[in-house]
């Protein structure tokens, strides 16, 4: 039953520039690799890494990842190459198409922990930042399967059905096209197309997922691997080129299993790991921590963190300490009359000298003599409480007497002469009392 609809296939996948062809499928890859790189520069820079670390790691990555890539295409297909009546410089003509993913991220993986040494970055963070890239990349880059009308599926009836000429059909060991696909309107499974959605769809995941869950310590790139198995594995059973197949599964199948039950056991192992301080890369001796996850620094000196939260009150500066040199203050030589008055009030603090900054000059050590540290005086004496002296005078000339208490007048005449001179008087007469205050 023809579909209808379906997707053609084109009929050219080079482009002859003079002397230079230019091919499709080499083309989508070099888009693809451009569009992880520039995404992998904005992740990372996000993560407080240094601008431009993603291109100089990529210039071991990318070479690294190609030849990986063809040479697990050439060993799980050595058929196509080796053999005979087969020509093994084919499998140096990497334009025809056969990249192995596996092969590529494994020794890509590889150069780029050689670029993260020579940059001084480590590699999980490195990882996490450039693994949505990678599956954009995967994504692009299988249009070039399109281009080649190559690594399709089963026929089908479906409208998006795929077009392919006979020449990329199929074929027994004599190069005839096998009965099964010889129709003319026969269609074929997109499964270019099918991964291609799969990865651009996991690119959005992983992204999203590595902000909600704080997927740090690698564990971002590994939910990008263990996500591209998953759709691998069901994608790998609809093509129908020549693959080695065991107990009714490819090759790839196995490599999918086996790869996802490794990134699986990676999450699981590093569940733990969202509130753990991560540096993404050393810089001038300093290590950097990751920026985007909920811990920017580790506490010195203890095992707790720091998370990184931004407080609503500014910061109370703190009060800087300030090493100064002592300073000797030269002994004060004033007579103890001028510091304590007669007036009876209370001594006169001395004004603390202003320390100011000045470079530590060494003084000559100052005796107990010179230096002036607190001024001893005598213990003010305590006086008793007495009644108010009278004195018995008549200054006015007039027959009463008027008695003074030294304050204010009083007309009362003590009972006695006896009483009018106090007891405790000191012998040398009142005159020796002055201002309520004894000898100093």
């Amino acid at each position: 039953m023809q579909s209808l609809a379906s997707i053609p296939s084109p009929s050219e996948g080079v482009w002859n520039l003079g002397p230079f062809p230019l091919r499709a499928y080499a083309l989508m890859i070099i888009i693809g690799v451009v569009i992880a790189v520039w995404l992998g520069e904005k992740r990372w820079a996000a993560k407080g890494g240094t601008p431009g670390t993603v291109i100089d790691v990529a210039v071991w990555a990318v070479p690294f990842g190609l030849v990986g890539g063809r040479l697990y295409h050439v060993i799980t297909d050595h058929q196509m190459y080796f053999g005979e009546g087969k020509h093994p410089i084919d499998a140096l003509k990497v334009w025809h198409g056969g990249l192995g993913i596996w092969g590529a991220v494994a020794l890509g993986a590889l150069g780029a922990w050689i670029g993260c040494r020579q940059r001084g970055v480590r590699l999980a963070p490195f990882g996490d930042a450039i693994a949505p890239g990678i599956a954009i990349a995967q994504g692009i880059g299988r249009w070039g399967n399109w281009w080649n009308q190559e690594l399709y599926g089963k026929p089908t009836t479906l409208p998006w059905g795929l077009e392919i000429d006979y020449a990329h059909r199929p074929k027994d060991e004599l190069g005839a096209v096998l009965p099964q696909y010889d129709k003319a309107d026969l269609l074929f499974h997109p499964t270019f197309l099918y991964e291609s959605l799969w990865c651009l769809g996991l690119a959005v995941l992983v992204i999203w997922a590595g902000r909600r869950f704080r997927l740090n310590h690698g564990r971002t790139f590994a939910l990008y691997v263990a996500g591209y198995t998953v759709g691998r594995f069901w994608i790998e059973a609809l093509r129908i080129d020549n693959a080695h197949s065991f107990l009714g599964l490819r090759l790839n199948d196995y490599t999918a299993i086996i790869v996802f039950l490794g990134a699986a056991a990676y999450l699981y192992l590093k569940r733990d790991q969202s509130d753990v301080p991560e540096v993404v890369e050393v810089r001038d001796g300093v290590e950097i921590f990751d920026q985007t996850g909920a811990v920017a620094a580790p506490v010195l000196g203890t095992d707790e963190s720091v998370e990184s939260v931004e407080s609503d009150e500014p910061d109370e500066p703190a009060e800087p300490v300030e090493s100064v040199a002592p300073v000797v203050a030269e002994p004060v030589e004033e007579p103890l009359e001028e510091e304590y008055p007669e007036s009876g009030g209370e001594p006169v603090a001395e004004e603390e000298p202003i320390l100011e900054e000045e470079p530590a000059v060494e003084h000559e050590p100052v005796t107990e003599t010179e230096s002036i540290t607190e001024i001893e005086r005598d213990p003010e004496p305590e006086f008793e409480e007495f009644e108010p002296e009278a004195v018995a005078v008549d200054p006015l000339g007039e027959d009463e007497p008027v008695w003074w208490d030294n304050k204010t007048p009083t007309a009362e005449e003590p009972e006695s002469a006896e009483e009018a001179v106090p007891e405790d008087l000191p012998e040398d007469g009142p005159d020796s009392v002055k201002s309520g205050k004894g000898e100093a």
